[in-house]
């Protein structure tokens, strides 16, 4: 992720809503995909003031009604569409009347915003129901029955979310979006790491297996991951969670849950490859990286595996988690490699002829 430039001169950073130099109001303007300072327009609206672009804007609705959102859309005759490229993909939104649940969901939003930026990067292809895409995607972002006085419970009578995917429809339970509930299930779970992005990139594997492989090319993924219809997966789960993963896992897995199923096994592979894009995108606009970076993946592992070094170390100094792992096994390459040629494929088959 890149830093912008306010009309002031002051950095402008991707979740800002206001500068703090000058007071300007601040959004993503669509046009030129950058985090701009906002000019209200006389008859409603505003307009872009990136002198490349001054498009006329209006607030997505979770920006200007819900302050959950810092997107604009592009106005066309004095019109425009009620919610942003990224909004417009929710399907139940928490509610509302709970104490703690607006924060949690700008949270979530927050955490989207970066997903659709990386994805958009990748030229991968998605869209709502309605539009040409093969499985529609959507999400909810939904909560526990009864939260009380902030401690998540459930009991056998109580309706439980459960964060996860099915046919194009993403749930992530906003529960995830509490700090300490998060780390507590992280340490409980015994994770490397569990962060509000990586859910969205893990769940986003998983539409992407239905998108792209499902039905297209499942034989080439079973000889890279393994065969998905066996054991079932509800076998491969039960298993997991009565016997754990193997001891040797980090051989063969990007992590200890991908050994639970092959399609855990591609969605963790899928969100580390978002994972290096996402921070190479950074580090590069940065100047943090060494390595040249021409879009292989091996100059990608490189150009990562340099940036992780450094961010690991400057991390252990703080007392804070790692962010990258020091070596990537050769099988976990060849599932990387396989994910890479993917999004490469699906990238130019999206492409405008």
């Amino acid at each position: 992720m890149q830093t912008f430039s306010c009309r002031c001169g002051n950095p402008l950073f991707y979740e800002n809503t206001h500068c703090l130099a000058c007071q300007s109001e601040v959004g993503w303007c669509p046009a030129c995909s950058h985090i701009v300072a906002l000019a209200p327009l006389t008859n409603g609206g505003y307009r872009c003031t990136n002198p490349s672009c001054n498009a006329a804007l209006m607030k997505c609705h979770n920006y200007a009604v819900e302050n959950v959102c810092n997107r604009m859309v592009v106005m066309h005759e004095g019109h425009a569409d009620t919610l942003c490229a990224c909004c417009r993909y929710n399907a139940v939104i928490p509610d509302l009347a709970i104490n703690g649940h607006r924060e949690r969901w700008a949270a979530l939003e927050a955490a989207k915003r970066r997903l659709f930026h990386t994805l958009d990067l990748l030229s991968l292809p998605h869209g709502t129901e309605g539009e040409d895409i093969r499985v529609p995607l959507s999400f909810s972002f939904m909560a526990d029955a009864l939260p009380d006085q902030g401690l998540w419970r459930s009991t056998a009578s109580q309706e439980k979310v459960y964060t996860g995917h099915a046919n194009g429809h993403i749930t992530i339970n906003v529960k995830e979006a509490d700090d300490v509930e998060r780390e507590r299930l992280r340490v409980d779970m015994n994770e490397s790491h569990r962060t509000l992005i990586g859910h969205f990139r893990h769940e986003i594997g998983h539409y992407y297996w239905d998108l792209l492989v499902k039905e297209r090319d499942e034989q080439a993924f079973c000889l890279v991951f393994g065969d998905h219809n066996y054991p079932t997966y509800a076998d491969a789960l039960e298993h997991y969670y009565q016997q754990g993963s193997p001891s040797q896992w980090q051989a063969q897995f990007i992590s200890a849950y991908a050994a639970m199923h092959p399609w855990e096994d591609f969605a963790e592979t899928f969100a580390f490859y978002l994972d290096m894009v996402a921070v190479l995108d950074t580090a590069l606009h940065m100047g943090l990286s060494p390595a040249e970076y021409d879009g292989t993946l091996d100059s990608m592992l490189l150009a990562f595996h340099q940036v992780g070094l450094a961010v690991n170390e400057l991390n252990r100094d703080m007392g804070l988690l790692d962010l990258a792992p020091g070596v990537i096994a050769p099988a976990v390459r060849d599932k990387l490699a396989y994910v890479h040629e993917l999004i490469q494929s699906a990238s130019a088959s999206s492409q405008p002829a």
